[in-house]
């Protein structure tokens, strides 16, 4: 298992909440409530304050996520141009529903109002990478190609 000293987080972020919630989210994929108790007590801060500010924000996942993270745009533009269409074919193909993780821990599900790239949807990102105009096909392949990669 990963682990992240939380105490070296506070001082890196000079004690602002929301960075080292971030660092621990980006590292961890998720944020253990026992980060929480010890960020609270780092920053002389109330547990139910950095509670509500780590469950405020989407980015922010107090339950383990998967290695890969596939959020589905459906915006406007995206969702009338398939993007619906892109989530039953994942749902179908990692045989989970939206929120869920699969059972290997390899991918969760996801899906955001905008991705903020209206023009050439329907989007997919996947961690940090952006799939533009997507089909069901070619999603189909991306987590077949996605499958056969080995941990790193």
């Amino acid at each position: 298992m990963i682990y992240i000293d939380i105490e070296k987080a506070v001082k890196r972020h000079n004690n602002s909440l929301i960075p080292i919630l971030q660092e621990i989210q980006d590292t961890l994929k998720y944020i253990p409530e026992e980060c929480l108790i010890k960020i609270s007590k780092e920053l002389n801060l109330p547990l139910i304050d950095v509670y509500g500010v780590a469950t405020f924000y989407q980015s922010f996942s107090l339950v383990p996520k998967g290695e890969y993270i596939i959020t589905v745009c459906l915006g406007t533009a995206c969702y009338i141009n398939g993007g619906k269409k892109i989530l039953d074919t994942l749902i179908k193909e990692l045989e989970i529903d939206l929120g869920e993780t699969t059972k290997d821990k390899k991918f969760t599900l996801e899906t955001v109002n905008c991705l903020g790239c209206c023009a050439i949807g329907p989007m997919v990102k996947i961690n940090n990478e952006f799939y533009r105009e997507m089909t069901p096909e070619k999603t189909i392949n991306l987590i077949k190609d996605l499958k056969s990669k080995k941990n790193d």
